[in-house]
């Protein structure tokens, strides 16, 4: 103590730190530490789910994991979720801060407003093809290969498409990267709300009276089980770009050209489909 006391006596020692005074630039680091933490819990817990917890579920006598279960995946669920709305609701504030700066260097502020309608639609749109490619199925359906083609295709597309509609000579790289790993996080949020809690719900809801009652799992519990691995899986793999474009909004600056080039394409082929319908 006597030593601190010592240090901070003489100024050229003390700690010399401030506050920026744009409200704006300490808004973007609250909002960028936030979504940090709490991503870090989402992600973590998926990570947990898909390489830990799952394989050692299937190792566990049956008897013991209808006790284990229901107290282990209530409180990681809570957890789960709460984390993923916490995580995309900043991040979707941190997103409209750069689509506001972007609009305002365009000189037409009704652009904010534009650009996160097409970015809410494209990737709307997207995740209803997702979701379709996440239910369990039969046949050439099952394969891991037609699943991750098909969610493959959807996805590279509405990034193209999306890149295409917010593209600009005034649009940054952390808007176009944002677009692309901010709505493959919204794809993950809609999982993790629509499919997997809805889906654990029932199996911790199964396990519970399983293990105080005795009563047997129902035959629909092995398709939900089939339902939220799939889709957890799925988020698993989509998290692997969502966290390469995120970091790529500050630190990697490519999309400028490739957004250039998808709204040529996304141009070219509208006046296609103009011509055929003329």
């Amino acid at each position: 103590m006597f030593f601190l006391l010592l240090a901070l006596s003489f100024p050229a020692w003390r700690p010399h730190f401030s506050f920026l005074e744009n409200p704006l630039a300490n808004e973007m680091m609250v909002l960028r530490w936030m979504h940090l933490i709490f991503g870090i819990i989402w992600i973590g817990l998926l990570y947990f789910f898909n390489l830990v917890l799952t394989p050692a579920m299937k190792q566990v006598d049956p008897a013991a994991r209808v006790k284990i279960y229901p107290a282990l995946m209530s409180k990681a669920m809570g957890w789960f979720r709460s984390s993923a709305l916490v995580t995309v609701l900043v991040g979707m504030r941190y997103f409209q801060l750069h689509l506001f700066a972007d609009a305002d260097r365009a000189g037409r502020h009704a652009l904010a407003v534009q650009w996160l309608g097409w970015w809410l639609l494209v990737w709307i749109v997207a995740y209803i093809f997702i979701y379709l490619f996440q239910l369990p199925a039969k046949g050439f359906l099952d394969s891991p290969w037609v699943r991750g083609l098909g969610i493959a295709i959807v996805v590279v597309a509405a990034s193209w498409l999306v890149m295409a509609l917010n593209g600009g000579t005034n649009v940054s790289n952390a808007h176009l990267a944002i677009s692309v790993g901010g709505g493959l996080g919204l794809v993950m949020l809609l999982n993790t709300w629509g499919v997997v809690w809805r889906v654990q719900k029932k199996l911790i809801k199964w396990s519970r009276a399983s293990a105080e009652q005795g009563v047997p799992m129902p035959p629909e519990a092995q398709r939900m089980m089939r339902w939220g691995f799939l889709t957890a899986r799925v988020s698993f793999w989509l998290s692997f770009p969502m966290l390469f474009f995120m970091a790529a909004a500050s630190h990697y600056p490519f999309l400028s050209t490739i957004a250039e080039a998808a709204a040529v394409s996304v141009r070219s082929a509208l006046r296609f489909i103009s011509v055929l319908w003329t």
